[in-house]
């Protein structure tokens, strides 16, 4: 007589849980798309959907109501969303890089910014800024631009050159610039609309001007400063801009990957003029899409085995080195440019049917084109590591 196995239980993951969250509020981000688009902003109903979620604390620690996710995971999670709406997956990781901040400040600062706050985001953008110390603070000035999600946040961020008295730049022991982290409450910066832009606009990264405002000590920070970490967890010892290139891609991959779905689908529906067959019955279209989709997984699960190989000696030695610094910005930056080449080329195959504002190609291409031209997505960073490969001494500026 044969047994029957019993049913195994299987423990749920942090992934599974925020997985599972970003697909329950799949319909109500897809709903939100052009006005995301038309506004270039997320709509209040998707933010607090996305608040409710947990999905802006990602990477930041559970003692400030944070979820601590590993990094694969991260990536993972963020082109869940992006298969629905880039800008939304795009604020999202932007945010959550930022998030990562508050274990390099004292504690009832990041408490004030998030731990008391649910709906408290940071966001941030490049420029020139400069700051003076002023008693127990700083005075700050600042222009800068491409604050991502900084419409909805909380708090803004600048990269303040620190200045002395006679106005020259303080040096660190390197006998480089110090450069410090302030972070100002959203209703103190003038905004600037600049966002007028191809794609991802819903990120509103628009540029904004700090006045002569006095910060506090505890709210500015050294970021991925070892001495000014204030926790012991392995995941941050991970440098911001190596969680901003696992999400960024993970964008990319997004985006790519609910194309490719489009186009299977177009491909039995859709018999192009003055052909007797559908797509699905076409030779070239049959092997273009099985390259596609090939090019699309390769480069994801070779993300995928990078984070995770990286985490677990991250998790083994207690540190994390320049070398897989660069294997995180080698298969990130890998990973964009082939989802933009897995997305073109259905785009191409797609036909006329691509080019109408009403279907799921035309925004979602402008938005992947726009990924590339970000600086994650810079093919430059193959230059950084080829270098580095090759034995030349490393270049860290963007690793």
């Amino acid at each position: 007589m044969a047994t029957i196995a019993s049913p195994v239980a299987v423990e749920r993951t942090d992934r599974d849980i925020y997985l599972d969250r970003v697909r329950n509020l799949a319909p109500l981000i897809n709903e939100s798309a052009d006005q995301i688009e038309r506004d270039r902003r997320l709509p209040e109903k998707l933010r607090n959907g996305l608040y409710d979620a947990g999905l802006f604390r990602l990477l930041l620690e559970k003692r400030f109501n944070g979820a601590e996710v590993v990094p694969s995971d991260f990536s993972r999670i963020i082109e869940e969303v992006a298969k629905h709406d880039a800008s939304t997956a795009w604020c999202l990781c932007q945010a959550n890089g930022c998030a990562m901040s508050a274990s390099f400040m004292e504690d009832h600062a990041a408490n004030a910014i998030w731990g008391d706050d649910p709906k408290g985001v940071l966001a941030w953008g490049p420029g020139k800024s400069e700051a003076v110390r002023e008693g127990d603070g700083y005075r700050v000035n600042a222009k800068c631009a491409f604050a991502s999600g900084g419409r909805h946040a909380t708090y803004i961020g600048t990269h303040a050159t620190m200045l002395n008295q006679n106005g020259e730049p303080e040096l660190n022991e390197n006998g480089r610039k110090i450069i410090r982290t302030m972070l100002i409450p959203a209703e103190q910066i003038v905004w600037e609309d600049i966002w007028n832009v191809v794609g991802l606009r819903g990120t509103a990264s628009d540029g904004y001007e700090v006045k002569n405002i006095f910060v506090p000590e505890a709210f500015s920070l050294l970021r991925d400063n070892a001495k000014e970490r204030r926790t012991d967890h392995p995941l941050y010892l991970f440098r911001q801009t190596n969680l901003y290139a696992s999400g960024f891609s993970g964008v990319a991959m997004g985006i790519a990957q609910s194309m490719i779905d489009a186009f299977a689908k177009l491909t039995t529906e859709k018999t192009p003029r003055m052909q007797k067959n559908p797509l699905s019955q076409n030779a070239v279209v049959q092997s273009e899409f099985a390259r596609a989709s090939i090019r699309l997984d390769a480069a994801r699960t070779f993300l995928r085995s990078e984070l995770d190989d990286i985490w677990a000696a991250v998790l083994s030695t207690g540190e994390l080195t320049v070398e897989q610094r660069m294997r995180i910005r080698l298969a990130t930056t890998h990973g964009i440019h082939e989802a933009k080449g897995a997305a073109d080329t259905v785009y191409d195959a797609t036909g006329a049917t691509a080019i109408f504002a009403s279907g799921p190609y035309e925004r979602r291409f402008r938005d992947l084109h726009t990924v590339t031209q970000q600086m994650q997505g810079r093919r430059a960073h193959y230059e950084t590591v080829g270098a580095f490969m090759l034995g030349n001494p490393p270049d860290l500026s963007s690793v």
